[in-house]
C-alpha cells in the first residue's frame, strides 16, 4: 500500500481547538462518506498535542515550528491512488475536498507527498 500524506498548518484566523473540532467533526465524517469514489482504503488524522515536549524535541534539533496536524489516506497502489482521483467521481470528490480545506488549512503552510511504508 501507499499512503497520501499531509501535513497540515491550520487556517491562521482559526484557534487550535476550532482547527481540530472542524477537521475532525466535519472535514473527517465528509471525507469518509466518500472515501470509497476516490478508491481510499484508510484514513487516519493525527493532531499534534499541546505540549512543552513538542517545542523541546524541536529545540534540541533546530526544527521549524510543528504543523497542527498529519492527515494519511491509504491507497493499494499507486495506480488505484490515480484511478480513484481520475474518475468522474473522483474528481468531484477531490474538488468538494480541496474547497473545504480552505476552511481549516493553511494550504501556503501545509504540504503533501505520496509515501511507502517500511516497517522494523
Amino acid at each position: 500500500m501507499i499512503k497520501f500524506v499531509m501535513c497540515i498548518t491550520r487556517h491562521p484566523n482559526m484557534s487550535r481547538e476550532a482547527f481540530k473540532d472542524y477537521w475532525k467533526n466535519k472535514h473527517g465524517p465528509f471525507f469518509m462518506s466518500n472515501a470509497d469514489a476516490m478508491g481510499a482504503k484508510r484514513y487516519v488524522q493525527l493532531h499534534t498535542l499541546d505540549t512543552s515536549l513538542n517545542e523541546g524535541l524541536r529545540n534540541s534539533r533546530g526544527m521549524m515550528p510543528e504543523y497542527d496536524g498529519v492527515a494519511e489516506v491509504w491507497f493499494e497502489s499507486e495506480q488505484a491512488l490515480m484511478d480513484g482521483m481520475s474518475s468522474p467521481e473522483g474528481q468531484k470528490l477531490g474538488a468538494a475536498l480541496l474547497e473545504d480545506e480552505g476552511n481549516f488549512i493553511d494550504h501556503s503552510k501545509s504540504t503533501a507527498f505520496i509515501v511507502e511504508e517500511y516497517e522494523f
